[in-house]
């Protein structure tokens, strides 16, 4: 069974960081390529960004470019995404998702409950 779990969400002042974390087993994560959904309240998803298999090519979207990073360690299954400079508008539940297809598709096979990340002073 797939199974993806985050944490390292919170509340967070505007301008700090968070590093989000996506443990994940049931399949051969450095196989795969990943995601990161945000979605906030009354809006539909956002793909913020998302990862090759070798983590050789990265996608963001506009809205994070130069304030967010994605990184995997395929050692131990997980995939991350840390969060700088973080603006009221980043407030949030981020999801990981396994990617369907190349890691710029939009689209995905699984996903987990996500993290909710919260930006105010």
């Amino acid at each position: 069974e797939v199974q993806l779990v985050e944490s390292g969400g919170g509340l967070v002042q505007p301008g700090g960081s968070l590093r989000l974390s996506c443990a994940t087993s049931g399949f051969t994560f450095g196989s795969y390529d990943m995601s990161w959904v945000r979605q906030a309240p009354g809006k539909g998803p956002e793909w913020v960004s998302a990862i090759n298999s070798g983590g050789t090519r990265i996608f963001y979207a506009d809205s994070v470019k130069g304030r967010f990073t994605i990184s995997r360690d395929n050692a131990k299954n997980t995939l991350y995404l840390q969060m700088n400079s973080l603006k009221h508008e980043d407030t949030a539940n981020y999801y990981c998702a396994l990617v369907a297809g190349t890691y710029d598709s939009r689209a995905y096979t699984h996903r987990g409950q996500g993290t909710q990340v919260t930006v105010s002073a």
